[in-house]
């Protein structure tokens, strides 16, 4: 039995997992797709460096398995499984970037979007009082969900919650002794409109993952090829 731990992606919450999470746990394993602190019904207060935040949060649910994880984060969630293997390395038996952010240290989500051209298919409004980002109504189910069933994808849509700023813009702090010692694989979306096919094969170019998956799907895979991606996460598993 492996442990799988799920972490959602910008503005989503542990809900986006719920078709992929029965399927993993019906082969044997054990599953835990919390909502990140302040996220989906979690009503934690942001901290001023919620990456931090969020990386410790999920580093001390790893601490609290008797087994070292396999964990899987999906776009924005690719910034926080990395914060998270720098801090337990050793308790994470692989990652997985789920048409994800996998980024060198020292960059921010923002800067990696500005470095690839601006090319992304969100267009984000901004509350400055709240320090908070949320996605324009009409925007919403051509970026995230153009190929998943209908009924998922309104219900998914209606569920979005804003998104700190602070996430998308603080660097990522890892180091290569640390984080770069823990297996990556990458699970691509070759249909994503938000992170293009191109731009996630730039990223794991860079930061080499293996092995690399390529599932029909866009933004949301565990809507639009669930048992695709929940096959794919059990072959992480052996």
């Amino acid at each position: 039995m492996a442990v799988f731990i799920l972490i959602h992606g910008a503005w989503h919450g542990g809900w986006c997992w719920e078709r992929v999470g029965p399927m993993l746990e019906a082969a044997g394993h054990r599953v835990l797709a919390p909502d990140l602190p302040g996220m989906g019904s979690d009503r934690t207060p942001f901290a001023p460096n919620v990456l931090a935040q969020w990386a410790d949060f999920t580093a001390d649910l790893i601490r609290a398995q008797d087994d070292p994880v396999i964990l899987a984060g999906h776009s924005r969630g690719g910034v926080v499984i990395s914060e998270t293997a720098e801090r337990v390395p050793e308790r994470i038996r692989q990652l997985a970037y789920v048409t994800a952010f996998l980024l060198p240290s020292g960059m921010s989500l923002f800067e990696n979007v500005a470095s690839y051209g601006g090319k992304h298919g969100v267009r984000p409004v901004t509350d400055e009082a709240s320090g908070t980002c949320t996605v324009e109504q009409e925007n919403r189910r051509d970026a995230f969900c153009h190929l998943c069933p209908e009924a998922d994808a309104e219900a998914s849509m209606a569920r979005l919650c804003p998104e700190p700023l602070a996430a998308l813009g603080t660097p990522l702090a890892v180091t290569m002794e640390r984080f770069g010692t823990v297996p990556r694989a990458y699970i691509e979306a070759a249909e994503d409109q938000v992170i293009a096919l191109d731009h996630q094969r730039s990223m794991h170019a860079a930061l080499p993952c293996n092995p690399v998956f390529t599932l029909k799907s866009d933004h949301s895979p565990f809507y639009s090829a669930p048992r695709e991606l929940a096959d794919a996460l059990l072959a992480l598993a052996g």
